[in-house]
This record gives C-alpha cells, structure tokens and sequence, in this order.
C-alpha cells in the first residue's frame, strides 16, 4: 500500500471524501496533509459546498505543504455551466526543505488514488494559484 519512493500511505478518508465531492458535490474543497508520523496522508479540511474560492485559499497555510482538491463551478463562452476539479500541489519557497521533498515524491501517488482529477496545477506563490490562473486552466 504504500509507495516505495516515500512510504507514505494514503488514508481511506481521503478517497471517501474525495469521492463525495466528486459525486455528490458534498464539499467545495478538501485539503489534505501529510502525517509523518504517521506516514500517511489524511484530511485536514473540508470546505462547504457555499464556501467560497478566498475561503479555501484561506485554508491553506502560508508556509506549509498541502495537497488540496478544488471544485470550481463557471460558465463557458456558450454560457454553459460547467465545473472542473482542481488538484493543487502547494509547495511554497518558505516551507521546510524535507517536507517539499516529502510532499513532491508523494504527490503522483496520492494523485492516482483521487480518480476524477481533470487540471493539475503546482504552485509555490500564493500567486501561482490565484482566481485568475484557475479561470485561464479550465476552460
């Protein structure tokens, strides 16, 4: 079960609630953190089907590592509705060098057991992960 390359395991939580966000839409996000202890990845926050894209980048801590997961409702060109969900890799420059490293040889493993990612997006600058560069990937 787990990956040979960081040994982290991936809670079945997060397969779950991933599943019911995906699904169901029970959740607006989800963001996920890597126990050491532990050596496996868990849930650390869910968002709220009303909570909105500033809530969730509220969520995610400054100067920490954090997979997150993104469900991001707009309307196309043709006014279409339509919804995209979002994997993010925050890695940003001011967290610990070990944990950017845990995090990186972690992430296309855990990435594989959330079935369902449609855009990939890596950031290290809150920037990086700004409304406008999601606007511009999922279209």
């Amino acid at each position: 079960m787990a990956n040979a390359a960081s040994g982290m395991a991936v809670d079945d939580a997060c397969k779950l609630k991933f599943l019911e966000l995906k699904s169901k839409r029970t959740y607006r996000f989800i963001i996920f953190k890597i126990e050491e202890k532990q050596k496996q990845v868990v849930v650390e926050k869910v968002g709220e089907p009303t909570e909105s894209y500033e809530d969730f980048t509220a969520s995610i801590p400054a100067d920490e590592c954090r997979y997150a997961v993104y469900d991001f409702d707009f309307v196309t060109a043709e006014n279409c509705q339509k919804s995209r969900i979002f994997f993010i890799a925050w890695s940003p420059d001011t967290a610990k060098v070990r944990s950017k490293m845990i995090y990186a040889s972690s992430k296309d493993r855990f990435k594989r057991e959330l079935d369902g990612i449609q855009v990939e997006l890596q950031a290290t600058d809150p920037s990086e992960m700004d409304l406008d560069v999601i606007k511009s990937r999922a279209a």
